[in-house]
């Protein structure tokens, strides 16, 4: 399944980095493409201008394809995003935060391969009679927005898999090679990357950012917005602090929302402001600790899940062969 997913997307290794909203960049999105992988624009909130000027600057850096995500119900501006890949002729989109059904097949219409991102069996079941082409079921050690049914990726992964013949891609808590590994045992076809990819010489963020991604133990995110239905997956800092007890004390989703948009995502990410912003992390932050290339990055995980296969299985047949003796 998984040289079925390169296949169908176009790519190398079966390596899907996350949209990123608001702090998408055409430096990251293009390495990540030109190291084999499937780089990805997201939408966020942003006006369909600025995401197609930066459709066109990863065009001038890489010939290879690249993706689009749209957060249906987080951009005010779906329609004319939905119109805009269409019209640049982006290869494959991923859609989240809502149902991707009605815009499916307006997308397949145009030969546009699609990514549903998915939490539950019954979303993805969903998206594959609606005609998507592969699911990215994401589990609650994603960073960002997360689904409020707070499944994991250990549980989620398999259950998909057995429920939908569409490959599936695991996302959430994965950052190197023995959680791509991991991934293939569980049934995946390939993985989605966000965090991991924060912390690598070509990503432009804020320093501070990234080096709260490598610093990070494995208890240093925490969840913001369970309260109001609205669970979102940071990084500890001042202004999460700030949020956090606001919600003890009790917090309008209007509120929760105001104190949690693109603009605080931007202080955060890229100015490094933890006063007066938060920055998204996945639990994967406590196995970060390097800040490698994307290429070498992509080529190690490769490489260090095909040894974790490997002695898995041997570590399998040993004592099998041992107890048939």
């Amino acid at each position: 399944m998984s040289y079925h997913l390169c296949n169908m997307l176009q790519i190398n290794y079966p390596i899907i980095q996350g949209g990123m909203g608001n702090i998408s960049n055409a430096p990251l999105t293009a390495a990540v493409s030109e190291a084999g992988g499937l780089g990805t624009i997201g939408c966020g909130t942003m006006k369909p201008n600025e995401v197609q000027q930066m459709m066109m600057e990863t065009k001038k850096r890489t010939k290879k394809p690249f993706a689009v995500n749209i957060a249906i119900n987080v951009s005010p501006y779906t329609k004319e995003l939905i119109e805009l890949v269409i019209e640049q002729k982006i290869p494959v989109v991923s859609l989240s935060a809502g149902n991707p059904a009605p815009i499916i097949p307006l997308l397949k219409k145009n030969n546009i391969k699609v990514l549903a991102i998915v939490a539950a069996v019954k979303h993805a079941e969903k998206a594959e009679s609606a005609g998507a082409d592969a699911v990215v079921a994401e589990g609650f050690e994603a960073a960002g927005i997360n689904s409020n049914l707070e499944l994991t990726t250990m549980t989620l992964i398999p259950q998909i898999v057995k429920n939908v013949s569409i490959p599936v891609i695991a996302a959430g808590g994965i950052g190197d090679g023995k959680g791509l590994a991991a991934a293939f045992m569980l049934g995946a076809s390939g993985v989605q990357m966000g965090t991991r990819f924060i912390a690598t010489k070509e990503a432009p963020f804020h320093d501070l950012y990234k080096q709260k991604v490598i610093g990070a133990s494995d208890t240093e995110t925490m969840i913001i917005g369970r309260s109001v239905d609205q669970t979102r997956r940071v990084l500890q800092g001042p202004y999460v602090e700030t949020i956090h007890t606001r919600e003890k004390s009790g917090i309008s989703v209007e509120e929760y929302n105001e104190m949690t948009t693109e603009a605080q995502h931007t202080k955060g990410a890229l100015e490094g402001n933890l006063t007066a912003g938060f920055m998204n992390g996945g639990q994967v932050s406590g196995l970060i600790e390097d800040m490698p290339t994307v290429s070498d990055l992509m080529e190690k995980m490769m490489t260090d899940a095909k040894k974790q296969i490997q002695k898995v299985n041997e570590q399998l047949i040993l004592p099998i062969n041992n107890i048939q003796k």
